[in-house]
């Protein structure tokens, strides 16, 4: 109830720098739920402020950090893939569709599907390569993120101190 009370005073601040680029911040953490579930965290921006905001458990168990990233994407696609078709039905056609991710093997499996998959990745289910055609597609452009710049690390992670501030500030469009 501290929590709710002190940030009673905070607002939203969105803006747009550019309406034909679409920056989608997702991430994972890996078996932190008591059934060794993962956690999805995903956050969109325009520009300034978090338009959407994603944080759920993933329906199912993975044995790696780059399987659950893997999950996390795939869970957050249907609205990557929905944001874009809605903003180009409003007559603002998407130039890019950005992804950024934090887990540099997760990066290579989903741009470059199976040739960089290693022999301790043939248990992933192909259904994740889903996003591999995604981007063959040029419906979606992944990229590294480093982890200290990660939006939804607020989604997924306890963060504290300063980095819970940053992140706070920065989803809600605090220009200060």
């Amino acid at each position: 109830m501290r929590y709710i009370h002190s940030t009673k005073g905070w607002h939203l601040t969105l803006s747009a720098d550019d309406l034909r680029v679409i920056k989608w911040y997702v991430d994972a953490s890996f078996a932190v739920h008591p059934d060794f579930k993962s956690h999805t965290g995903a956050v969109m921006t325009m520009g300034t402020g978090a338009v959407q905001a994603i944080t759920q458990k993933q329906k199912l168990n993975c044995d790696s950090s780059t399987h659950a990233e893997l999950i996390g994407v795939h869970d957050a696609m249907s609205n990557i893939l929905w944001t874009r078709l809605f903003m180009e039905e409003q007559g603002y056609p998407i130039e890019k569709n950005i992804l950024y991710q934090d887990n540099k093997s997760s990066n290579l499996l989903e741009t470059n599907g199976r040739s960089s998959a290693g022999k301790r990745s043939r248990a992933l289910n192909i259904r994740y390569f889903f996003v591999t055609d995604q981007v063959e597609l040029g419906n979606i452009t992944i990229e590294h993120m480093p982890t200290d710049e990660m939006w939804a690390d607020y989604m997924t992670k306890p963060l504290q101190g300063e980095k819970f501030g940053k992140f706070q500030a920065v989803i809600q469009g605090d220009q200060d």
